[in-house]
This record gives structure tokens, sequence and C-alpha cells, in this order.
């Protein structure tokens, strides 16, 4: 079975950063993109920022030029460095791949077990 194990996050103030990986392992034929979301109390999930495997990525507004995510794919690890961090990036970040486990399989979403990151003076 395929698992998504995340680290990287912590609590810093304002204007700090912080640096979020998440590998993928277990039975991997083919990983078609991995993401991050974000989830707020009360407040819906949101994708903030994805890679597929050619490398195209795409942001939200609210972090892009502070967020970039990057792929090493011989890894099947994703990160995400946030930089000049604000307290409405409090949250806990998820991470996200599409992974195909058998040949001709059907590809599923798959979730890490999620990491807070609070930001707070």
């Amino acid at each position: 079975q395929a698992q998504l194990v995340e680290s990287g996050g912590g609590l810093v103030q304002p204007g700090g950063s912080l640096r979020l990986s998440c590998a993928a392992s277990g039975s991997i034929r083919r990983v078609n993109a991995m993401g991050w979301y974000r989830q707020a109390p009360g407040k819906q999930r949101e994708l903030v920022a994805a890679i597929t495997s050619g490398g195209s990525t795409n942001y939200a507004d609210s972090v892009k030029g502070r967020f970039t995510v990057s792929a090493d794919n011989a890894k099947n690890t994703v990160y995400l460095q946030i930089n000049s961090l604000k307290p409405e990036d409090t949250a806990v970040y998820y991470c996200n791949a599409q992974i195909q486990e058998n040949y001709k399989g059907a590809f599923y979403d798959y979730w890490g077990q999620g990491t807070q990151v609070t930001v707070s003076a």
C-alpha cells in the first residue's frame, strides 16, 4: 500500500521560513502529480501549490512569490519552501499525490497525515 509521510511543520515568527517535505513510499508504479493543501480551523481545505511529473507548477494567488514547490521524482518526494510567513498561513498542511499502484490500475488520491504550521509572534 502506498503512503505519504510529511515533515517540517512547526511554530515560527511572522516573516520566518519553513521547508515541508512529503515522501511517497510503498507500492508505486506511477505518480501523476503531488501537491500541498492547507486547512485552517473552520475553513475549507484549499490547494496552495502543486507540481506534475513533468515539472509544471501552479500556486494559489495568496502564496505566489512566497512559496516554492519542487520535486525529486527519483525519490517520489515533494517539497514546499515557505518564505515570508504570515499569520494567515497558519493551518494544517497536507500533502496529496495521485498514485497508480498497479499496471493499468486506476489513479487514486493519497493524503499525508498533515503537519501543523503556526505563525505567531
